[in-house]
């Protein structure tokens, strides 16, 4: 059962705003090999704002996750992308539904 979370809110450098929506497209295919991460999402609040939602089964897989090569290439680039230092909150799920 899915019952754990992270959300990740990120705020873009001016002029980064392509270039971080562009990072967080490109991660899918990272979080799609990460065994324990039961959904990820990437997200676009405003013209500067992002996010990043994503689920997982128990605590293991959500440290794997922010142990994993999402997290650390966006700290890597988080100089260059980021105003200010992303926000990440872990989450307890009350309530799920998933694709079969």
């Amino acid at each position: 059962m899915t019952k754990l979370a992270l959300f990740v809110r990120l705020e873009a450098k001016p002029g980064q705003e392509a270039a971080l929506a562009d990072f967080l497209a490109s991660a899918l295919p990272l979080a799609n090999a990460e065994s324990g991460t039961t959904a990820w999402f990437a997200l676009k609040f405003g013209p500067s704002t992002f996010g990043v939602f994503d689920a997982f089964a128990d605590e293991a897989g959500r440290q794997a996750h922010l142990d994993g090569q999402i997290a650390a290439a966006l700290m890597a680039n988080a100089a260059t992308l980021l105003s200010s230092p992303p926000n990440i909150e872990k989450v307890d799920l009350l309530a799920v539904k998933l694709p079969a």
